[in-house]
């Protein structure tokens, strides 16, 4: 049967060339179409089936009246069998656009709210100039890709599509063209949400309360890790424990990991260890405070080495057998080492004593050490260790203004991996935080710069590559796609991290400055990543999920912890920019950052965690695992909840962030019904 074809409005015909869809079964739609604005017509497709039709494949295709040179899509799709299926509909839409004109496809929300009976899918082919609305079952291939697969079937009675077309040729919407997608969603489907009270409304104090006692008190054993090292004191939370180290676990306990504490762009046990400060002083608690000065102590104890450091400690590991069960086992702080991340390109070569320095981990713990010294103790040796690092980072600066990503551990030359990438942006905001304690003019002409260089190629193409990209657990074209694009999508496998940092970045520049033109560049890199947070609920995710982000188009997470760093960014930019959007984008962001947490205040996650492990009880409220769904299955009998909790990227993360907050928008998370109080900024202990 032949395809139905859309009659198009009459402006509408210098965008689009044709657009069409196919029958399920023999039954052509019946297509209804609404003006919502200027720039917006609303479609939706209805199909009476008389009867069951199973179909493997529907599609809706869209070919642009232009030749598009910009793509951008929520998932890769890099070959023709590949699909963008809804488990990545965050914030969903496909876009198109040249110099001139700027298509954009939004799949219609209301009817994927009240669920469909096929999953709907999207693809991006930019070679076959091609935007695809489609439905059909999945499967999901590597880590993450989704590809279609065989068995849909689709009921008697009505079936419905629907989606909504924007069309601009305005310079202001051509220069950031997620603006108005994030408009349309935030204001039809996340403001209402949120103004409602989701994701969900926590008691966020006594959900800080419970990731402390849970850290400290009833999972000490295996979380709190407190030695001598050099004659001092040292302590910070483990890299990482998983259920076997609950105290409920029926069985031995097996590490999952190596066993470690991190300074790391995750794991940073400095940032952490900032949160407990603020606790100790809000609850006058000088064991708190004790304990945050020790995780201090430790990344002071970081050897220097020209004014470069590791940033890893971690013990020599064993394997031992328990009960009948062989076991990974730590050997103790006694045989400790000093080390660097292993999430890097060489890791199959140098493990964490050898690996590489990583100039992003480094920047990202000296500007700690700076905030610590500006907000909570002017302890000068945190200065003083930011300082000599600076140094060494201005001399790593290359003609164009980029920071190498990493350092060889024995030569300290670049590796020649991503030496031109978004990473230089956390250096810049390191170096104007210096400047700005010191006013030394060095530091402001290098981090500007940098910025400047990071605005070229990478922010115009959507170059959004970082260690995460490529050496994580997605490793998806880590061997061939390193400062390439997927042909097929016109468009780089893309980590939301950098992002954040080219964000963070310039709007540090636009407040050391004043030039509005990085404040632009910011809400860009801002907008971009914006379209990786989820702007809905849908039913198919079993964990509220509003205000929580993912991570990249080649992975499957909802809910990571990343939400809880960025969401005081979202907050700046709406202070800044007047926008209120921004500012409930931010605030669902924290309350995202605690809804995967176990406890009886979280009583949809709380069902899925006692699915997935039927052993927890009281004594492991807190335990909150990084993200959801990760792996690009979910169901409502726990599958999509995880078995591990990292301290410095889940639990005492989402602390730290909400209490800096308290810190720094008490007045505004009070207006919105997210109170509390803690000591003044700056404010001694």
């Amino acid at each position: 049967m032949d395809n139905y074809v859309f009659k198009l409005p009459h402006a509408m015909d210098r965008f689009i060339r044709v657009m069409e869809c196919g029958a399920i079964g023999s039954v052509q739609p019946e297509v209804t179409s609404q003006r919502v604005n200027e720039h917006t017509v609303k479609y939706k497709l209805t199909f009476a089936l008389d009867s069951e039709v199973r179909q493997d494949d529907w599609q809706l295709a869209i070919e642009p009246a232009f030749a598009p040179t910009f793509h951008w899509a929520p998932h890769l799709t890099p070959t023709d069998r590949h699909i963008i299926d809804q488990h990545s509909f965050r914030s969903p839409a496909l876009i198109a656009k040249d110099d001139k004109k700027l298509l954009i496809l939004v799949p219609d929300i209301d009817l994927m709210r009240e669920g469909t009976p096929v999953r709907w899918y999207m693809d991006n082919d930019a070679l076959r100039n091609r935007l695809t609305l489609g439905m059909s079952n999945y499967q999901v291939t590597e880590h993450v890709l989704y590809e279609r697969k065989e068995g849909a079937s689709y009921p008697a009675g009505l079936v419905e599509a629907g989606f909504y077309l924007m069309t601009f040729e305005e310079e202001e919407a051509l220069n950031n063209p997620w603006r108005p997608v994030l408009e349309l969603l935030w204001e039809r489907w996340g403001s209402p949400l949120f103004r409602s009270g989701a994701p969900e409304e926590l008691p966020l104090d006594r959900l800080v309360g419970y990731t402390y006692k849970w850290a400290f008190d009833n999972w000490k054993d295996a979380v709190w890790q407190e030695f001598e090292l050099n004659g001092v004191r040292v302590g910070a939370a483990a890299f990482i424990v998983n259920v076997t180290q609950s105290p409920n676990y029926p069985g031995p306990v097996n590490e999952r990991e190596f066993r470690s504490i991190w300074n790391q762009a995750w794991f940073s046990s400095l940032r952490s260890a900032q949160g407990v400060f603020r606790y100790g002083l809000e609850k006058n608690h000088p064991q708190m405070l004790e304990r945050a000065r020790m995780t201090k102590e430790l990344a002071l104890a970081a050897p220097q080495r020209d004014g470069l450091f590791p940033t890893v400690i971690a013990t020599e590991m064993e394997r031992v057998t328990v009960d009948g069960v062989e076991v990974n086992r730590s050997k103790g702080w006694e045989t400790a080492y000093w080390g660097n991340s292993n999430r890097n390109p060489v890791s199959d070569v140098h493990p964490v004593a050898t690996a590489p320095y990583h100039v992003l981990d480094m920047s990202w713990t000296a500007l700690l050490m700076l905030r610590w010294y500006e907000e909570l103790e002017k302890d000068a040796r945190l200065y003083d260790y930011a300082a000599r690092y600076a140094d060494a980072l201005i001399g790593l600066q290359d003609e164009q203004g980029f920071f190498p990503a990493w350092l060889d551990h024995e030569t300290l030359q670049p590796l020649g991996i991503l030496d031109d990438s978004p990473e230089s942006a956390m250096s810049v905001t390191f170096l104007l935080k210096l400047y700005e304690l010191t006013g030394t003019e060095t530091y402001l002409q290098s981090a500007l710069k940098a910025a400047d260089a990071i605005a070229g190629d990478i922010v115009q193409t959507g170059r959004w590559e970082d260690f995460e990209t490529y050496w994580s657990c997605s490793r998806y074209g880590s061997k061939e796609l390193v400062g390439r694009k997927v042909e097929r999508n016109n468009m780089y496998k893309q980590c939301n991290f950098s992002m954040f940092w080219s964000a963070e970045a310039y709007l540090a520049c636009y407040r050391q400055t004043g030039d509005a033109a990085y404040l632009a560049l910011g809400e860009r890199c801002l907008d971009e990543l914006l379209m990786t947070q989820a702007s809905w609920q849908p039913p198919y995710i079993y964990v509220s999920a509003l205000g929580g982000f993912g991570v990249m188009n080649s992975d499957g997470e909802w809910n990571d912890a990343r939400q809880s760093l960025f969401a005081e960014l979202i907050i700046e930019y709406g202070n800044v920019l007047n926008r209120t959007e921004y500012i409930e984008r931010g605030l669902a962001a924290l309350r995202c950052s605690f809804v995967m947490m176990y406890c009886p205040e979280n009583p949809t996650s709380k069902v899925q965690w006692e699915q997935a492990h039927p052993f927890f009880n009281e004594k492991d409220y807190g335990f909150m695992m990084e993200n959801y769904g990760h792996d690009g299955i979910v169901n409502d009998k726990g599958l999509g909840i995880g078995v591990f909790t990292i301290f410095d990227w889940g639990n005492g993360a989402a602390a730290e962030a909400y209490l800096r907050m308290k810190a720094h928008h008490g007045g505004l998370l009070e207006r919105y019904g997210i109170s509390g109080s803690i000591a003044a900024k700056g404010e001694q202990a």
